[in-house]
């Protein structure tokens, strides 16, 4: 079954009918050449001194570039990007209060590349969460052009409502080929993988994923984007980063220093020089 593609105005509900029946989906040409050019500008000196994977999973000849969050502007702004915000709020509710963001990086397959282990985003957290609940939502950004040549993400359609003892057919496994700027969405639940680049040029594509507020991070986003640089942030994307309770008792914290306005509970937004309140992240 192969992957469905969405005009770049798809809505929101497009988008989840999508991940509904088939657990991905991709919308093409979300980005143009100016923002592709930026983002690109901002990322690529890290990712050239990033070095390779170094077992066959993360790819040998693979880069995994992190903390975008603090590192670039550009991405800053697609994390809280109309669609995927929307998108992801609505696909990981009933499930909480609020989402936050899960992981943040750069992934550059280079010429050679083997096609990564087909594997579900949602082994992360093991399977200690019940199959019915779906803990994230991911995107990944295209910066350049996915083909089935140059490494284009693997994707098994449907393979969310499966068991997981079920393998994919070589028949059933698709290609998530898409033009750069295109974004494609997929569930924690659905197989996939990085493909193997046979090309001799790169493959670049940008993972910002999403998940429930109430589980750890893939990327510890308080190291990866401290105080210091989350401080000057925009709410929305403090409360992404995680500085904010996700239920009412999950979160706070204590000044190790002294008490703070006379209290020693603190809610996270007080080390960023904000009151708590209320952003886009919470689902309600």
């Amino acid at each position: 079954m192969p992957l469905n593609t969405l005009a770049k105005d798809a809505s929101r509900d497009q988008v989840l009918a999508e991940l509904e029946e088939n657990g991905a989906v991709i919308v093409k040409n979300v980005l143009g050449t100016k923002a592709i050019d930026r983002l690109n500008a901002e990322v690529l000196p890290f990712v050239d001194r990033t070095p390779m994977g170094k077992d066959g999973f993360t790819g040998r000849t693979t880069k995994r570039t992190g903390a975008l969050a603090a590192r670039s502007p550009a991405c800053r702004d697609l994390i809280v990007n109309d669609l995927a915000l929307a998108t992801a709020k609505s696909f990981l509710r009933p499930y909480t209060r609020k989402i936050i963001l899960h992981l943040t990086q750069v992934i550059q397959i280079n010429p050679g590349g083997a096609a990564q282990a087909i594997h579900r985003d949602r082994q992360a957290w093991g399977k200690y969460l019940p199959k019915e609940i779906e803990p994230q939502l991911n995107t990944i950004w295209a910066l350049t052009d996915f083909n089935v040549e140059n490494g284009a993400t693997q994707c098994v359609p449907g393979s969310h409502k499966w068991s997981w003892e079920r393998q994919p057919k070589p028949e059933e496994i698709c290609h998530a080929e898409m033009t750069q700027g295109s974004v494609f969405f997929y569930t924690g639940s659905v197989l996939h993988s990085g493909g193997a680049n046979n090309s001799k040029k790169m493959r670049m594509g940008l993972n910002l994923t999403y998940c429930l507020g109430w589980l750890r991070q893939e990327e510890n986003q308080y190291l990866s984007c401290p105080p210091s640089i989350a401080k000057d942030f925009d709410p929305v994307l403090q409360d992404l980063l995680g500085y904010t309770q996700g239920e009412y008792a999950l979160g706070y914290y204590s000044d190790p220093f002294g008490t703070i306005e006379g209290r020693d509970i603190l809610p996270p937004e007080k080390i960023l020089g904000r009151s708590a309140e209320t952003t886009d992240i919470d689902i309600g």
